[in-house]
């Protein structure tokens, strides 16, 4: 069995386990490329942290693709990845690409306002977006303005930090004021590569099915 099946069994179990079985979403990643990143880059985690990631798109999503974006102080929006073509995405689509800004200083807002703009503007859709972004810390306060202007949208926000950086910022979006609904979710892990599969899906899809219970009453879903 290729590792993408197994990873796929993995999330299937997780989703039954938290009765999401039957969701139908749009399934989103957000990469930090700033310059503290370029290690993980280069040693495979980050090819390993999209696989994980294209699994749950696999079960969630109808074409079962996943859409990706990278950062740092410029963004990029990439070609979506499916079964059949992530093997080396992250060499052969991010660090060969000379045209994407990479190892820079990391800015978030710009990317969120586009991820926005493709799920809301672009293309619409009755079905949620679940976005995992991926940061290493020192994430910028000015994401307030693009998770609360999104609250009232079919978008939910998993934000997960790896490393041993300061996720100050985002430890504190439980508690941000402002917003129709709690559309965001923070956990960090010190070392991505030492979560199991069960343990990382666990924790990523914790809090979706409670927003999407209040998305849901709210007449946002």
């Amino acid at each position: 069995m290729s590792s993408i099946n197994l990873l796929k069994k993995t999330v299937g179990i997780v989703l039954e386990k938290k009765k999401l079985t039957n969701v139908v979403a749009r399934v989103g990643l957000v990469l930090d490329i700033s310059g503290s990143m370029r290690n993980l880059y280069k040693n495979g985690t980050v090819q390993k942290v999209v696989e994980r990631i294209l699994a749950v798109a696999s079960q969630f999503d109808d074409d079962g693709s996943l859409d990706v974006w990278v950062y740092d102080n410029e963004f990029s929006r990439l070609k979506s990845i499916t079964d059949s073509d992530f093997t080396n995405y992250v060499e052969d689509y991010i660090l060969s690409n000379d045209l994407i800004h990479k190892f820079g200083r990391n800015d978030e807002p710009p990317v969120m306002e586009d991820v926005i703009r493709k799920y809301t503007v672009e293309s619409p859709s009755k079905e949620p977006a679940f976005i995992v972004f991926i940061n290493d810390g020192g994430c910028k306060r000015t994401i307030k303005k693009p998770v609360v202007e999104s609250s009232t949208k079919p978008i939910f926000w998993q934000f997960v930090g790896i490393g041993d950086s300061n996720f100050e910022v985002l430890e504190k979006l439980d508690t941000m004021e402002g917003r129709f609904v709690d559309n965001a979710n923070f956990f960090h892990i010190k070392d991505i590569e030492k979560t199991t599969d069960e343990e990382l899906y666990n924790q990523l899809l914790n809090e979706l099915p409670s927003w999407l219970k209040e998305a849901k009453s709210k007449g946002i879903l």
